[in-house]
C-alpha cells in the first residue's frame, strides 16, 4: 500500500465531510486499540451510529466496523471517558492547512479541546478551556515546544504557507527564493501539500516536475498559481471523486479524494464520499497488522537475530579454545623436546646460581651471549623483568618461561592450559550445538507464520467485513415485519419510540392499530398509496395483540381495532394530560374482535449467515419452512430463548446446524413480547 499517513489535502476533504456529520453531536463511548489508535461512539438525533477513528500520525475518519478493544482501556483512554464521556461536538476544523485536526467539545461543567497531530509520530491531546494539557498519548520535550501536561499548548512552528491564503506573487517570491530546487519539492515545501499533490499541481499546470525553481517564467508561475486554485475549489466545495486505485493483480495500493493524473492508467473502485473510501482502505491495513500474529513475527525475528549474535560469539570463542588447545599442547612439548637447553637457561637464575647478582645483571648477561650466538641464550627474546619471565623463541614457536620454575612446572602449566581450554571448548561446543538447534527451530517457526501470514489477511479482512455495521433502514429502530403480501408493519416499542412512529413516519393513508387494552403499542401498515389486504390488516391485528400487555398477563386472546391516522390527537377533554406515547382516539373504530395471542420466530439461511426473523404466523411460514410458535406462558428469560433456540435446532437441516450453534440465542430477545410465553405446536 502506498499511503502511509493523511496529506494537508486528504485532511481538508474529510473535515469538510465531518463538518456536518458530527456537529451538535454526542461522545457515548471512548474505546483505545492500540497506543496510538481511538474510536469514539457518537451519537446524533435521528442519525445511524457514528464511529469516529483517530490514529495518531495517520488517520481521522469515520468507519463502519467495530472492532474488539481490548479487555483493560489504556490510562490514556480512560483519562478521556473521564473528561469528555457525554460530551457535545461542536465543530470539527483543520488548523490552517496543517496535518492538525481539533475537535471542539463542551458540557455544562466546562470545555475542552481534542488535538489530532497527523505527523510524524503523531499525538493526540486533550486541552481544556484555556489550551492547558490536561492529557496527551505521549508526553515529551522538544526544541520548539513541549507537550507537558499543565502547561499551555502550542502548535509547532509552520514550515510551510497556507494555499487557501496565498497570494501569486507570494506563491512566486516563495519559489524563486529555492533557486536550483526541483520545483515538485519546493512547491511541497512551500505549500505543505505533500509530494503527490505537488506532482498533481505541477501536471494540470503542464510543467515538468524535475524543472528548477530558478528557470520557472511568469507564464510558469501563473499556470502554477492556476493549477492550484483549481485544486482548492475542489477542496472548498467537496468536489471530489474518492477512490480506491488498484494494481493489475486488483490489489489496493492508495485512497485519493480527487481525481490524479499519476493513477489516469490504473483501475479504481469510485465510493460515494473519502470517509468511505479510506474506511476501506485502512480495513486492509489493520487485516494486514493482525496478520502479523500479534507482532509475532516482529518479535520472533528479533529474537532470531539476537540469537544469530550469540551463535557467532559461541563460534568465536570455540574457535579461540580450539586454538588454545593446540597452542598449549604445542609449547609444553618444545619444552620438553628442548629441556636440555632450557634447564641450562633456567640454572643461571636458580637461587644457587645467582651468587648475589640481581636480575637485571643475569638479563644483561643472557643477553650479551644471545649476541654472541651462544646457546641456550640465542633461545631467548626478551626478559619480562617485572614478571622474571623469558619470551622464547624455538623454531618460530613463541612462548614464556617462568624463570623462578623448572622445567617439569613450565610444561605442566601448559599442559594444565591446554586441558582447560578443552574442557572449554567441549562446553562451548555443547553451547553451541543447542543455540544452532534452537536457531532451526525458530527459523522454522517464523517461516510457518510468515507462511501464515501471507494467506491471513483476506482471511481475517473477510472476518473484519463482517464485523461493518449495516446500516439501518428508519423502520429497524423499531419493531416490525412483512406481511404475507409484503406491506411493512411497525410497531413501537415504549412510549418515546410509539410518539415518534405516529408523528414522525405515519402517513394519512396508513391504519393504525391498537390492542385494546392499557399498555399497548401503536401499530402501523405503510400502504404507500395502496391498500391494505384483508390478510395484512389480520397479521397486523394479531401483531399488535400479540405486543400488547395482554401477552405479559397471559391472555388467550385480545380485541384490536384499528382507525386512520387523522383520528388520533395529543388533545384530551378540557384539563385532562395526554402522556408521552399515548392519544386520544376520536370517531369510529374498526373492531377486529378475539385476536389470538401467539407469535412465530424463523430462520432464513441468507449466505454467510442465518438470519432470525419474527411476527405473525402466516407471515413467517410464506417465508420460511424454519420456525416455531409461541404463545403467553411462564416460562421466562433465558430459558424461554434457549427453549426457543433448541426447537429452532431441532427443525433445520444438518448442513444448516452448524451455523445456529454459533449463533447467540440473544437474537431472538427482540421476537418474544416481554421475553416470555411457550412453545406450542400448534
Amino acid at each position: 500500500m502506498e499511503k502511509k499517513g493523511f496529506s494537508s489535502v486528504d485532511i481538508a476533504i474529510i473535515v469538510r465531510e465531518l463538518e456536518d456529520i458530527i456537529a451538535n453531536s454526542r461522545i457515548n463511548k471512548i474505546y483505545q486499540y492500540d497506543k496510538s489508535t481511538i474510536v469514539l461512539k457518537i451519537h446524533k438525533k435521528d442519525n445511524p451510529q457514528i464511529r469516529l477513528v483517530m490514529e495518531a500520525g495517520k488517520r481521522i475518519h469515520l468507519t463502519s466496523y467495530v472492532l474488539t478493544p481490548p479487555k483493560n482501556p489504556p490510562g490514556f483512554c480512560m483519562a478521556l471517558r473521564k473528561h469528555l464521556s457525554g460530551a457535545w461536538i461542536d465543530k470539527i476544523e483543520q488548523f490552517a492547512f496543517e496535518r492538525i485536526v481539533l475537535l471542539y467539545l463542551r458540557k455544562k461543567v466546562g470545555n475542552w479541546k481534542l488535538v489530532l497531530e497527523l505527523f510524524g509520530e503523531g499525538n493526540i491531546i486533550l486541552t481544556d478551556g484555556k489550551d492547558k494539557i490536561l492529557q496527551a498519548m505521549i508526553f515529551k520535550k522538544m526544541r520548539d515546544r513541549n507537550i507537558l501536561r499543565n502547561e499551555v499548548y502550542q502548535f509547532p512552528p509552520s514550515t510551510s504557507k497556507n494555499p487557501f491564503t496565498i497570494k501569486k506573487e507570494e506563491l512566486k517570491q516563495g519559489l524563486n527564493e529555492k533557486g536550483k530546487i526541483e520545483i515538485v519539492r519546493a512547491l511541497a515545501r512551500l505549500l505543505g501539500v505533500g509530494g503527490v499533490y505537488s506532482e498533481e499541481i505541477l501536471s494540470r499546470a503542464n510543467i515538468e516536475k524535475t524543472k528548477l525553481c530558478e528557470n520557472l517564467t511568469n507564464s510558469d508561475f501563473q499556470a502554477i498559481f492556476d493549477s492550484l486554485q483549481d485544486v482548492l475549489y475542489s477542496i472548498k466545495n467537496l468536489k471530489t471523486h474518492p477512490s480506491l486505485i488498484m494494481d493489475e493483480n486488483n490489489n489496493i495500493i492508495d485512497v485519493i479524494p480527487i481525481k490524479l493524473k499519476r493513477y489516469e492508467k490504473y483501475k479504481f473502485k469510485p465510493l460515494k464520499n473519502f470517509n468511505e473510501a479510506v474506511d476501506k482502505f485502512y480495513l486492509r491495513d489493520t487485516a494486514q497488522k493482525k496478520a502479523t500474529s500479534g507482532g509475532k513475527t516482529d518479535k520472533l525475528s528479533k529474537k532470531l537475530r539476537q540469537l544469530e549474535r550469540i551463535i557467532d560469539e559461541q563460534k568465536q570463542v570455540l574457535e579461540e579454545q580450539k586454538k588454545n588447545i593446540t597452542q598449549n599442547k604445542t609449547f609444553g612439548d618444545t619444552i620438553y623436546t628442548h629441556s636440555n637447553e632450557l634447564q641450562i637457561l633456567l640454572k643461571i637464575f636458580s637461587i644457587n646460581n645467582r651468587a648475589g647478582k640481581n636480575w637485571t645483571t643475569l638479563f644483561n648477561e643472557v643477553m650479551n651471549a644471545k649476541m654472541e650466538g651462544k646457546t641456550p641464550a640465542n633461545l631467548v627474546e626478551t626478559f619480562d623483568s617485572r614478571n622474571l619471565l623469558a619470551n622464547m623463541n624455538i623454531k618460530g614457536i613463541q612462548f614464556t618461561l617462568n624463570l623462578r620454575k623448572n622445567i617439569f612446572e613450565n610444561a605442566a602449566k601448559y599442559y594444565d592450559l591446554s586441558k582447560k581450554a578443552k574442557q572449554k571448548s567441549d562446553g562451548a561446543s555443547t553451547a553451541l550445538k543447542i543455540s544452532l538447534k534452537r536457531h532451526e527451530d525458530l527459523k522454522q517457526k517464523l517461516k510457518l507464520i510468515i507462511d501464515i501470514d501471507e494467506e491471513k489477511p483476506e482471511q481475517i479482512l473477510s472476518e473484519l467485513e463482517k464485523t461493518k455495521i449495516k446500516s439501518k433502514k428508519w423502520y429497524e429502530k423499531f419493531r416490525w415485519f412483512r406481511t404475507s403480501d409484503n406491506f411493512l408493519v411497525v410497531a413501537g416499542k415504549d412510549s418515546v419510540s410509539n410518539e415518534v412512529l405516529i408523528k414522525k413516519y405515519t402517513d394519512p393513508q396508513d391504519p393504525v392499530f391498537h390492542a385494546d387494552i392499557t399498555g399497548a403499542p401503536f401499530v402501523v401498515i405503510k400502504v404507500k398509496e395502496k391498500i391494505a389486504s384483508e390478510k395484512s390488516l389480520s397479521e397486523a391485528s394479531e401483531f399488535a395483540a400479540a405486543l400488547s400487555r395482554a401477552w405479559r398477563e397471559g391472555a388467550g386472546t385480545a380485541d384490536v381495532y384499528w382507525i386512520k391516522p387523522d383520528q388520533l390527537s395529543k388533545s384530551g377533554p378540557s384539563g385532562e394530560y395526554v402522556p408521552r406515547g399515548a392519544f386520544v382516539v376520536h370517531g369510529k373504530r374498526n373492531w377486529v374482535r378475539n385476536v389470538p395471542l401467539k407469535l412465530a420466530i424463523g430462520l432464513i439461511n441468507s449466505d454467510p449467515d442465518l438470519t432470525f426473523i419474527g411476527g405473525p404466523v402466516s407471515s413467517i411460514k410464506a417465508l420460511t419452512n424454519y420456525y416455531v410458535i409461541l404463545i403467553p406462558g411462564d416460562v421466562k428469560g433465558k430459558e424461554i430463548l434457549k427453549i426457543t433456540m433448541q426447537s429452532l435446532i431441532v427443525k433445520i437441516p444438518k448442513n444448516l446446524k452448524e451455523k445456529i450453534l454459533k449463533t447467540s440465542f440473544e437474537q431472538i430477545r427482540e421476537f418474544i413480547p416481554y421475553n416470555k410465553g411457550r412453545i406450542t405446536n400448534n
